[in-house]
């Protein structure tokens, strides 16, 4: 399972510089615009009379309605788009006679519950109801609202009518900063300020319709059949065609989800893979939940075009290399189905080049997320190195350590845990009695002879630090006579933290302080081997559930203690993970001052696809101790 944010939080949509609406003149049209405008391409701006209340005067100049908690009577509109399934089903209304102001949206979200509305796209109709702002996922999640009228009737003038053009997102029309601040603060007070922020350039669009022309895709398809697609495709592009997240001043503002309103039936969802791209016009309302913030629900779909790169293969060790990698292998357990335990042995195998050694992560127990106290894992290892012997791959040996049921974190009853595999014709494990889930392994040894008091050993199982989540396991291995010390790690999630797109900015990353903490404890230790041999070959590897610029790698590689690889790679190759359209570091390698010749590969199998065998892309380092 992702360690990033919670599993459905919000995305962080983009915006850029305005190509506003039709510019408003209170002079003449001039002739280009008049003959817009007969061809039905422009609305002429006018002023509402005094008794009519519109759309924009209901959406306001903030992102909490003016109108909040009051009744509204015959709003004209135009109907451009029915959700007619699910609990949350409605009609989007549109004024074709839009204000002068880019702050004001011009629509709104007519809510009808379960009950399929009788309304259809290109009805003028008159709505009349309570006007309400609607918190996906509850006020508390920290979301930004949704202004909708709710306890709806309404009206319908004619049938047929056009509908209003759709905005255009591209590199002209979303700024490239993300987010006004408030000091952490919610900016909903806030005047919008569509040409200077992304989230207000979206606001200030809530429930129009818009458009993305040739949509760059950036986030695969998902199973609840949603992508993520840009509308600044060149804005810290990846080598493969994402956007790179790299930095907290830059979320990439011009992401976007896309769903469909178009029955599946007729229009089958695309399945699309990062650096895919959707030809043609995107278009339909831009709305915003809890499971990805602001999108287009769809109501014209590109066409895919697979431009998306192939998995990625590396290279087979040398004899004198020491090729260890990390792979989190998403809740594996013999409840999961054969085909995966297959596909990752071929991954093992054959992309990843039959590593020496394996740090593994959300290995679960015997019987996978059944709550009943079993907290082995034996049959879980066995099942997956069967797996690799059948794929052609080396008789992988493991060691591993029992949690303590329900202590770890993860899926309840699931008692994930790090593990190590290993190659015994090309390495060997020193096996010290006395690990187990309580025990913390200590450094022993002398004259430039580390050791473990236990190997497998925990590290500081007993911290604060590691409270409801994965202990380090620290294991001693040897190769070509050299001692090798390698720690593999899971890291707590980013479970509670604000969403990029919150209302709160800029957002509380509140689970911060735990990784921080375990950070302290892992390079405390590394620090306790350095201490007996400087020249110690150390290795700690896993999913960090952080970013190489957050204050938890900071922490890590403080005094110079450990390297963090990634940051050795070409900029556009530093990702391994896929997080609502956001190219990032989650899994990292680092290595302990001695180790300088190395050779470092995220292998690109899976963050990036729709078809995947973990939400994780694996990552091997070659060294020569």
């Amino acid at each position: 399972m992702s360690a990033q944010i919670p599993p459905h939080t919000p995305p962080h949509v983009p915006i850029r510089t305005p190509r506003r609406r039709a510019p408003r003149r209170s002079a003449a049209l001039t002739a280009v615009a008049a003959a817009a405008l007969a061809g039905g391409l422009l609305a002429v701006p006018q002023t509402a009379s005094a008794a009519v209340t519109r759309i924009h005067d209901i959406q306001g100049t903030t992102r909490v309605s003016p109108f909040a908690g009051k009744q509204v009577a015959d709003v004209p509109g135009t109907v451009t788009a029915v959700r007619a399934f699910g609990s949350a089903r409605g009609f989007w209304v549109q004024d074709p006679r839009p204000d002068r102001d880019p702050a004001t949206s011009e629509a709104v979200f007519v809510f009808t519950g379960k009950q399929t509305p009788k309304a259809a796209v290109g009805d003028s109709v008159r709505v009349s109801g309570t006007v309400t702002e609607y918190y996906p996922g509850g006020e508390r999640a920290g979301l930004q609202s949704v202004t909708e009228i709710t306890d709806a009737s309404w009206t319908v003038v004619s049938s047929g009518n056009p509908l209003p053009a759709a905005f255009e997102l591209d590199a002209a029309s979303v700024p490239d900063r993300y987010a006004p601040s408030a000091g952490g603060k919610s900016i909903e007070a806030l005047p919008l300020r569509p040409r200077s922020y992304a989230l207000d350039r979206f606001e200030s669009l809530e429930g129009m319709r818009v458009s993305l022309s040739d949509a760059s895709v950036v986030g695969p398809t998902n199973t609840h059949n949603e992508l993520w697609a840009t509308a600044e495709p060149r804005h810290n592009r990846t080598v493969r065609g994402g956007a790179l997240y790299g930095s907290y001043q830059d979320p990439n503002p011009g992401r976007v989800k896309i769903t469909s309103l178009l029955p599946f039936a007729q229009r089958p969802f695309p399945a699309a893979d990062t650096g895919d791209r959707l030809t043609g016009t995107t278009a339909g309302p831009l709305d915003y939940d809890n499971f990805g913030g602001y999108g287009i629900a769809a109501t014209e779909l590109g066409t895919l075009d697979d431009r998306g790169p192939a998995r990625e293969t590396t290279r087979k060790q040398s004899a004198d290399e020491l090729a260890v990698a990390t792979y989190n292998v998403e809740n594996l357990s013999p409840r999961t189905p054969p085909a995966k335990f297959a596909r990752l042995a071929e991954a093992l195998v054959k992309n990843l080049a039959s590593p020496d050694i394996v740090a593994l992560e959300e290995v679960q127990d015997d019987n996978g997320p059944t709550d009943d106290g079993t907290v082995s894992a034996g049959a879980t290892l066995k099942q997956l190195t069967e797996a690799v012997k059948a794929a052609g791959g080396p008789s992988y040996e493991w060691r591993q350590i029992d949690p303590a049921n329900n202590q770890d974190g993860g899926q309840p009853g699931g008692n994930i845990r790090t593990a190590f595999l290993y190659n015994p014709a090309r390495v060997t494990f020193t096996d010290v009695s006395g690990g187990d889930a309580t025990t913390p392994v200590k450094v022993t040894g002398s004259q430039g002879r580390p050791r473990l008091s236990a190997s497998p050993g925990r590290i500081d199982p007993g911290n604060a630090a590691w409270s409801n989540s994965r202990k380090p396991l620290a294991g001693q291995f040897g190769f070509r006579g050299r001692p090798v010390f390698v720690v593999a790690n899971h890291f707590n999630s980013k479970g509670g933290d604000q969403g990029l797109d919150s209302r709160f900015q800029p957002p509380a990353r509140t689970s911060e302080t735990q990784r921080v903490q375990q950070a302290k404890a892992v390079h405390t230790f590394v620090e306790d081997v350095l201490a007996v041999d400087p020249k110690a070959d150390v290795v700690v590897a896993g999913d960090l559930n952080d970013y190489q610029f957050s204050p938890a790698l900071k922490t890590l590689t403080a005094g110079g203690v450990l390297t963090d690889l990634v940051d050795r790679l070409p900029r556009g190759e530093r990702y391994g993970y896929v997080y609502q359209g956001n190219s990032q570091v989650l899994d990292h390698m680092l290595t302990s001052r001695h180790l300088r010749r190395v050779d470092y590969d995220i292998v690109h199998i899976n963050a990036e696809y729709a078809d995947q065998s973990s939400d994780h892309d694996p990552q091997v380092l070659r060294l020569k101790p």
